[in-house]
């Protein structure tokens, strides 16, 4: 490991390509923990937004009105709004709206967090993207199918979570690839409410360094990587949960 920071201070030294990263360790520390934040936002968000879309699907075909025009709000709210103007309603109006707590050291601090808000904000963005995708998964399973499960004495719930569910979530893959990748790059905004993920702590970096160049190269690489490793992810669990026979 010390010959390569010695190398990659040699290259700053000889050719000016400052990438602090790799030969200082408070930069690396700074910008490994901007990445592990950046993980486990993503991640959080991925698995709640999928959740939300699983359960908004369902919801639309409620039989109660009620019900069925409260997730047609939401979708409507949320896909027709910015993400960071999103963000910003969470955080500030929402936010200032609830009372401050106690924290250990006397001072009155706000009872959810910045990286909490984050992921409240992108996950129901993401999730309203997905509720539509699952419909047009759901309605794509032929009807005989449901028929057929209710006649063995299946409930609307247990008729959708073992039969109609399994079926979509299969037809759904391809379209839900794309939003969850979407939704990896949309994780960078949480920069505008300080959240210390990849852009917060790169730009942090820079702004010492001097290495702004550099710093943004790093940064396109880390989510090419981070996406490239999802969509691997995604297209081998396609292929895994493909059934022979069944196609739309």
């Amino acid at each position: 490991m010390e010959a390569i920071a010695d190398w990659f201070k040699w290259l700053n030294d000889a050719h000016r390509i400052n990438l602090s990263i790799f030969y200082d360790a408070f930069d690396r520390g700074k910008f490994l923990g901007g990445l592990l934040t950046t993980l486990k936002l993503s991640a959080i968000c991925l698995v709640t937004s999928v959740a939300i879309g699983v359960v908004g699907a369902w919801l639309q075909g409620s039989r109660f009105t009620f019900a069925r025009r409260i997730m047609q709000g939401y979708i409507q709210f949320f896909r027709n709004t910015p993400p960071l103007v999103q963000l910003y309603f969470f955080y500030f109006a929402i936010g200032n709206l609830l009372p401050r707590v106690t924290d250990a050291y006397g001072q009155a601090v706000p009872p959810v967090s910045n990286f909490a808000w984050a992921i409240v904000s992108f996950s129901f963005f993401a999730g309203a993207f997905n509720v539509e995708i699952f419909r047009a998964g759901v309605e794509a399973v032929p009807r005989a199918t449901v028929e057929a499960a209710e006649a063995l004495g299946y409930s609307r719930l247990k008729a959708y979570i073992h039969v109609v569910l399994p079926l979509a979530f299969r037809i759904s893959l391809p379209a839900l690839n794309n939003n969850l990748v979407n939704l990896i790059k949309t994780t960078t905004l949480a920069y505008a409410i300080g959240v210390p993920e990849l852009l917060y702590v790169s730009a942090q970096i820079w702004s010492d360094v001097l290495n702004v160049r550099e710093m943004m190269n790093v940064l396109l690489v880390a989510y090419v990587a981070i996406v490239g490793v999802l969509v691997m992810a995604m297209n081998r669990w396609e292929r895994a949960m493909r059934m022979p026979g069944y196609s739309v």
